[in-house]
This record gives structure tokens, sequence and C-alpha cells, in this order.
């Protein structure tokens, strides 16, 4: 049981530990339009968790999921919901917006839990409340005392938000499901890059080293996903749960400490707002789960 554990943990922490890490990876495009990072994210992910699935012998999963109209029409919204999410990020990153991009997935949990109390019936305690207004509280500030929006973040967070509740209400398997995802933005993907070819304005074949990174998109996509699912695998939601803050973690570090983002005292105020939502909600749902164990011992 203890090395079942520490797989999960390890595994978990590889998955989270390299979505943390992802600013290195699209910083390495330079000048490369977002839309277009994008496009062959979609087109080489789609063709390595073909592989993936292909290995393991699961297209029939694949098969199953294309052949219901229902499960399919819900993917194609999901597919649009994660193209933009990735689009927003990838953008966010690249226009040196690694700060802001941190700060929706910092929120997402919380607008997670709004989405299960206004779609999913779920109950909100007055812990989870005082969380989710700290949050509001947080980003408010943020908007009053800079004087904009944080569009980055916000679209992260509801783009995301979103994903996961029609995702969670499907109930469809991840690598399974993105792959349809992907596969079914692909041919707009491969429309666009060849279009660009035509006209002189694509970056795919230029040079070695920008190709290769194109092709990578769908390592560094497939890859934290495998590790996720293992970890789903051998862990508890809450221990996920806890976890998942690696990433906008790392952004957060290297947002400030890498790429030298301004961190004003705003933002310290902002974000600790943020973080104590956080803290307050982590703690209230590890007594629920503990609460829960205890009855079901009892």
């Amino acid at each position: 049981m203890s090395i079942k554990f520490n797989l999960g943990i390890l595994y978990a922490v590889l998955a989270y530990g390299a979505w943390g890490l992802f600013p290195l990876y699209w910083k390495l495009f330079g000048s490369v339009p977002a839309v277009e990072i994008l496009c062959h994210r979609m087109i080489w992910s789609a063709l390595l968790l073909l592989g993936v699935l292909t290995i393991q012998k699961r297209l029939i999963e694949i098969k199953r999921l294309w052949r219901s109209p229902k499960t399919l029409a819900i993917l194609v919204g999901t597919a649009a919901l994660i193209s933009l999410n990735w689009g927003i990020y990838i953008y966010g990153v690249n226009t040196d917006r690694v700060l802001e991009a941190s700060l929706g997935y910092f929120i997402n949990p919380l607008f997670s839990i709004f989405l299960g109390c206004v779609f999913l019936g779920e109950r909100l305690n007055i812990w989870k409340l005082i969380a989710v207004i700290l949050a509001i509280v947080g980003v408010g500030n943020l908007i009053w005392e800079l004087g904009q929006v944080p569009l980055i973040a916000i679209g992260l967070t509801l783009t995301f938000g979103l994903y996961g509740l029609i995702r969670k209400v499907a109930a469809l398997q991840a690598i399974p499901g993105l792959t349809i995802e992907t596969l079914l933005m692909t041919p707009i993907a491969l429309a666009l890059i060849l279009h660009w070819a035509k006209i002189g304005s694509g970056n795919f074949g230029l040079s070695l080293p920008v190709t290769l990174l194109f092709i990578g998109c769908g390592i560094v996509t497939s890859l934290p996903l495998i590790w996720f699912n293992l970890a789903a695998q051998k862990l508890h939601l809450s221990t996920l749960g806890f976890l998942q803050y690696i990433g906008p973690t790392c952004q957060l570090i290297l947002a400030v400490f890498v790429y030298h983002e301004p961190f004003t005292r705003t933002h310290v105020i902002s974000f600790g707002f943020i973080w104590a939502a956080l803290v307050i909600y982590s703690i209230n749902s590890l007594f629920q789960i503990v609460g829960a164990s205890k009855a079901r011992g009892s």
C-alpha cells in the first residue's frame, strides 16, 4: 500500500509540475503566433494520443464515443472550450503575463465550487462560501487597484471551469475524451496550417528547432495527462486536490523570479485573499472527507 501511495504522489507531482513548467516550453517559440502553436498542439496531441490508445488496445473506446451523437455533441463543446483555454494560456505566456495565467488556475477550484452549486445542486457550506467571497474580493481588489480586468486569468478560469463541469456531467474518461476533442479540432488546425504555408506566413519547416518544438507539443500535452490519470488511479481525490496547487505555484515562481514580471503590493494583497480562500477551502474539504470516512467506518 505504501509503495502504491508513493507512486501516486510521484505521478501527481510529475503531472502538476509539468503543467506548472509549461511557460518554459511555450516561451521557446519566441514570436510564433499563439494560434499557430495551438494548431500544432491539437494535431500532434491527437496523433500521440491515438498512438497511446493503440498501444493500450483501447481504440474501441474511441469508436464507442464516436458512434454516440449525444456524446459527440458534448465533445464538440468541450473541444471548443479546451481550445480556447490552451490558446489563451499560450497567448498569456508569450505576451509576458505568466503571473496573470497563474492567477486563473489559483481561482479555478473556487469557481468550480460555484459551478457545482449552481448547476449540480451541490451544497455550499459557510466555509466554502467564505472562500468564494475571499476569492472575489481578491480579484476585485486587483481590478480596482490596477484599473483593468485580468482577462487572461478570467478567460482561463471560465473556460477550464466550464470544461471541467461538462466533462464531469458527461462522465467521460480523460484520454479517450481528449483524443476525440483534439481530433475534432484537427481539420480546422490543419486547414489553417496549410493556408499559412501557402501564403508563406507559417513557421513549420522553416527551422529545425521550431519544427521540433511544434512536434513536441504532442508530448508535452499528453505525458502530463497520462501521469495525472495514473495518479488518479492510486490517490484519493482529496490528495489530488491539495497537489493541484503545484501547477499555479510553479507558474507564479517562474513569473516573478525567472521572467521578472512585476509583483506589486496590490498583487500581494490580492493573491493573499485568494491564498487564504484556498487554505479555508482545502482544510474544509479535508475535514469533510475525514468525517465521511468516520461515518462509513461506524
